[in-house]
């Protein structure tokens, strides 16, 4: 049982909030429907009440920023970034990111259903009933895998150029960060895309960190400002920094998990960058000293040799 409560708003918003929705899924459904145009227009109208026409005369740099074709993401400057995929997702990027910041975005009743249309159109895939808070953030967009009554808090970023998988009844809290590709500490452009997988009813908490090709299983937990550098087991909960299993639920085990990190099988994962076409090899060592080989022992986890 939800231990949150239902509200209600004037039946006149909450009529006009839903035929609004309505009609912006069934123009978004049209392949007729330029997207860029779409996009400057709405964003006239909800943050400057007028049209984009109107707007380009009177104040021509503000308008020209409303449209999606005038502006450039992160991710169009990296080349594993599929801009066949990305170009067609960027003006609904742009509209969530822009919309964030008004008032539309920051009214739970208004941008939560608004998201949820949107990720119908950004995300590979989304489930029923996806929740999304404000001034979250997406590499590309188009990578990520979304089941159903997933939550998602505010401020994470969802680092999903390699991919993420975020499955059934996931809770993403506020300001986690979830990344999909790593870097040689060797050389900053040797880059490699690591889909990380976030299991059935798990939950990511406060803060914490969960870096590339890492699982986490079903029902397992990553406690507040952890940083998780591999693998949750169901039920698992790992604390830390790096992460570790400290504690497992009084849970009766299930004959079968959706993710189970004890038999995945983690792949090499893809190179971003063409120059870089092997598998980084091991690129650092331990500190000179029992002691200190001691300690960097303690604090070693999956994959030493990447970072962020």
């Amino acid at each position: 049982m939800t231990w949150l409560k239902p509200i209600s708003i004037d039946e006149h918003a909450q009529s006009s909030y839903a035929a609004y929705f309505q009609e912006l899924e069934a123009r978004l459904s049209d392949p007729a429907t330029l997207r860029p145009e779409l996009v400057r227009e709405t964003l006239a109208l909800a943050l400057h009440g007028r049209s984009y026409a109107a707007l380009l005369a009177d104040a021509p740099i503000l308008a020209l920023n409303l449209d999606s074709r005038n502006v450039t993401f992160e991710a169009e400057y990296y080349m594993a970034t599929d801009q066949a995929r990305f170009q067609p997702v960027k003006p609904l990027l742009w509209l969530w990111k822009s919309l964030d910041l008004s008032p539309l975005g920051q009214n739970p009743v208004f941008g939560i259903p608004l998201r949820r249309v949107l990720a119908g159109f950004i995300f590979n895939s989304v489930g029923r009933d996806f929740k999304c808070w404000q001034n979250v953030e997406f590499s590309v967009g188009y990578n990520m895998d979304v089941g159903d009554d997933v939550v998602v808090h505010r401020g994470v970023l969802l680092d999903d150029i390699g991919g993420i998988e975020l499955h059934d009844g996931a809770s993403v809290s506020d300001y986690v960060n979830i990344y999909s590709h790593t870097h040689s500490v060797l050389d900053g452009p040797d880059v490699t895309l690591r889909r990380t997988i976030i299991g059935r009813g798990a939950r990511l908490t406060y803060h914490s960190t969960i870096l590339a090709g890492s699982v986490v299983s079903d029902d397992a937990m990553l406690a507040t400002h952890a940083l998780l550098r591999g693998d949750i087991p169901p039920h698992g909960i790992a604390m830390g920094l790096p992460a570790r299993v400290t504690r497992i639920k009084i849970r009766d085990a299930q004959d079968s998990y959706g993710v189970d990190s004890t038999h995945f099988v983690h792949p090499e994962g893809r190179k971003a960058n063409p120059q870089f076409p092997d598998p980084t090899p091991n690129q650092t060592r331990l500190p000179e000293g029992d002691a200190a080989q001691s300690a960097a022992k303690t604090a070693l986890s999956v994959q030493p040799e990447l970072i962020r």
